[in-house]
């Protein structure tokens, strides 16, 4: 397992991080457990969660993912484990968070407010990586980070970053925290895959020239990469398959990522990991994790015999023709997540 930097920042970790988001739901605590176990003995360090996991965002067992990661984090040594969490962003836009009357925001009173609850629950004094899970482009940045950098101040968090993030909305936050002296954010988590290359445009060029890592999450395109949404199939407790009957959001989500589209350029990365004699969700997750912005790649399992094929990842190195390949079916099928 390989190490990068996050950022400028003083925090190494390995190359593959262990995401969260399904525990408490779709994996239950038995199985969280064996999936972590799994990861920290292949020399995973890395894990991350949010205040508002388990997903899709639910008031029943908000909250659970954290709880069980916290559970799991004490049969740990706590100083050998990088945890990073998430503080929702606003609820009256880009989706309803159920957490504090479905009135988050990214002001200090809720910034304070979920530092508390996050810490409690993973029953930790500090959190290395705090995000914001999603952004408020009409509220002044430069509160958002005051607010962060006080939690930095004050000990409860070592290091900041941003999700789900615009170039304009990660270099302003830059700029804010150059201009006022505060803390600034040392990584981006946002998605990208075989199926997602967007970030390779405007935003990995503002990370390399600022210093700041990408932590991709959805390497696996949502599962689509895995094939096993192939010819229509919605596997019964599969991510999408939860999404079928969800509100308007979630079945906009599905749609972006199940399209003929996506399930078009599937069926040809997955022959390109066949003649390698590979799994495709080995090829994806290597193929993340080789490019110079990024510093871990988020997997994520919701049983324990999913983590062979994702952590096999870890030894691998696309060769130069390979990569060629990949490129082909990318400008063959522009942008099939839209």
């Amino acid at each position: 397992m390989n190490s990068n930097r996050l950022g400028k920042s003083g925090i190494v970790v390995s190359d593959i991080c262990m995401g969260t988001m399904t525990f408490g739901n779709q994996a239950d605590e038995k199985t969280a457990f064996r999936i972590m176990d799994m990861a920290y003995d292949a020399g995973v360090d890395f894990y991350d969660t949010a205040e508002m996991y388990p997903v899709p965002p639910d008031a029943k067992y908000v909250g659970a993912t954290e709880e069980i990661v916290g559970r799991w984090l004490k049969t740990k040594d706590r100083d050998s484990v990088i945890i990073a969490s998430k503080v929702a962003g606003p609820s009256h836009g880009w989706l309803t968070a159920p957490l504090r009357g479905a009135k988050t925001g990214l002001d200090r009173h809720h910034i304070v407010r979920a530092i508390e609850t996050s810490l409690q629950r993973l029953d930790t004094d500090y959190i290395d990586l705090y995000q914001t899970h999603w952004p408020d482009a009409d509220f002044p940045l430069e509160e958002t980070m005051m607010a962060l950098d006080e939690l930095v101040q004050s000990g409860k968090v070592r290091i900041l970053g941003c999700s789900n993030e615009t170039t304009w909305g990660l270099t302003k936050s830059l700029w804010a925290s150059d201009a006022h002296g505060l803390a600034r954010h040392h990584t981006i988590q946002n998605n990208f895959s075989l199926n997602n290359r967007r970030f390779e445009h405007e935003l990995a060029q503002a990370c390399r020239q600022e210093g700041v890592s990408l932590i991709p999450y959805s390497p696996l395109g949502g599962g689509v990469l895995s094939g096993k949404y192939n010819g229509g199939a919605f596997p019964e407790g599969s991510r999408f398959s939860l999404y079928q009957h969800a509100p308007k959001r979630q079945q906009a989500i599905l749609h972006r990522f199940v399209n003929d589209k996506t399930l078009e350029s599937t069926r040809r990365y997955q022959a390109i990991a066949a003649e390698l004699e590979m799994s495709v969700v080995t090829m994806a997750i290597a193929w993340s994790k080789q490019h110079d912005f990024v510093a871990s790649t988020i997997i994520g399992a919701t049983t324990a015999e999913q983590m062979p094929e994702l952590l096999a990842a870890a030894d691998v190195v696309l060769a130069p023709e390979t990569l060629k390949k990949i490129d082909a079916v990318s400008r063959d099928i522009v942008y099939p997540m839209g």
